[in-house]
């Protein structure tokens, strides 16, 4: 009779889980359903990056009109005039740069000229003189070379303050 007690109690939550259980299948598949659109729009974007692996060797003048991301050795010039050129941490690069950003985790021996930003990180190496916006160089980094920001409205400010001058002087 002992067991016969226990034999019906363990019986009866059985029937009552399996109850429970099929109205959260339908929202998981709503779920799952719901990620699909979210994963293809990252995918898109992703398309605008290209990378030089880590096994890439390459020389010579490479151009984009996209962001770069070289983990690999590059020899040359790179011109990325509205983009960004990362070179990863694995990333040794000897050239002239000329692009929008550059970000620095890796080793770069050669001159940068960026629109906006130069950022040199904690495990950037930098060797050569750079001109840009903005510069930023995180405690940690190595950098050798000279350092020139360049700002948009100091050549008109310039010229304003010259034109006055040379009204006056002409007086």
């Amino acid at each position: 009779m002992f067991w016969e007690k226990k034999t019906r109690p363990v019986a009866e939550p059985p029937s009552f889980r399996p109850i429970e259980v099929p109205p959260p299948p339908p929202e998981v598949e709503t779920i799952m359903s719901e990620p699909k659109p979210k994963l293809a729009s990252p995918t898109v974007s992703a398309g605008a990056h290209t990378m030089l692996g880590r096994t890439v060797v390459a020389k010579g003048q490479l151009s984009a009109n996209e962001d770069l991301l070289i983990e690999g050795q590059f020899e040359g010039t790179i011109s990325l005039e509205d983009h960004c050129l990362t070179v990863g941490a694995e990333g040794h690069v000897k050239a002239e740069i000329r692009a929008r950003q550059v970000v620095i985790l890796g080793a770069i021996t050669g001159n940068i000229s960026a629109r906006e930003k130069v950022d040199i990180r904690r495990t950037g190496h930098m060797v050569g003189d750079l001109i840009a916006g903005t510069v930023a160089i995180e405690e940690g980094a190595y950098f050798k070379g000279s350092i020139d920001i360049t700002r948009e409205n100091e050549a008109g400010v310039g010229s304003e303050v010259a034109a006055p001058s040379a009204l006056s002087s002409s007086a």
